[in-house]
């Protein structure tokens, strides 16, 4: 099987069914005029596309070229951007897309009712601080001799940044949708690790086992079903702090704070 032949095979199905489920309120409005559209969870998907392929582009290219993970050259269209085939690049659209559209029929059609967000500057300080230190020692593990972890802090290094920054902003307000994260993050997962595991076994990709540890479920190392994790955890949260009518006005807040700061510098003492 060819890499294009997994996407299609395990990305599209579900992609077409959450873009009938999804938007009917875009179907509504095509079909029928009436209200209009809340055109925002669709523009926060282009932007968490964006965000995805600015920040995933240099780290997996610099995995590629280090020979952590490798293709068939035979398995895949030939073209290339920098280090990776394009079916990558388009392998992040589509999960960035799978993903968003789920939490938004999460929060639209399973889990409607709105959490009770208790506001806490003391969790978002701790949560940010823990992440902060985990980052650390990641990446004085990844700086050490330990080749067989270099997957790993590869993706712990990369990986936490992001979810770092979310929790400085909305540690609080993601606690208070956790039931929604769990399903939203937990079933992409899930799901994304049966196609790994069918393009491993395919040979589509390669995962050079001197740099891993070595664990796996089956055919599929620990690494790689971290990396599928976090990444999903990174669009999940991303999408629920910026859909939360408590993170837009945290937002506003904030934007307000700067403008009083840049009008007179003296308020911040």
């Amino acid at each position: 099987m060819i890499y294009f032949g997994i996407l299609g095979l395990f990305l599209l199905p579900p992609l077409l069914l959450l873009l009938l489920w999804v938007p009917r309120d875009i179907w509504r409005w095509i079909w029928c005029g009436g209200r209009p559209v809340n055109w925002a969870p669709y523009l926060y998907i282009l932007l968490n596309i964006a965000l995805a392929l600015i920040y995933t582009t240099p780290w997996d290219n610099y995995l590629v070229a280090t020979g952590v993970w490798w293709y068939d050259p035979k398995l895949v269209t030939g073209l290339t951007l920098g280090w990776v085939p394009i079916e990558e690049y388009i392998f992040f659209i589509l999960q960035t897309t799978l993903t968003h559209l789920w939490a938004l029929a999460v929060q639209r059609s399973i889990l409607r009712k709105k959490p009770v967000i208790k506001q806490s500057a003391h969790m978002r300080w701790w949560s940010s601080g823990l992440l902060a230190a985990g980052w650390l020692v990641s990446t004085a593990l990844l700086l050490s001799d330990w080749q067989a972890g270099t997957y790993l802090t590869l993706i712990l290094s990369w990986a936490l940044i992001p979810v770092l920054i979310q929790a400085a902003f909305g540690a609080d307000i993601l606690l208070a949708y956790w039931r929604s994260l769990v399903l939203i993050i937990w079933i992409p997962t899930l799901y994304l690790w049966l196609l790994d595991i069918t393009a491993l076994a395919s040979g589509i990709w390669t995962i050079d086992p001197a740099q891993t540890t070595g664990l796996k479920l089956g055919v599929i190392p620990i690494e790689e079903m971290l990396f599928f994790f976090m990444t999903n955890l990174i669009i999940a949260f991303g999408i629920m702090l910026m859909c939360s009518p408590t993170g837009k006005e945290r937002v506003r807040v904030w934007i307000k704070w700067l403008r009083s700061l840049l009008r007179d510098p003296t308020d911040c003492f």
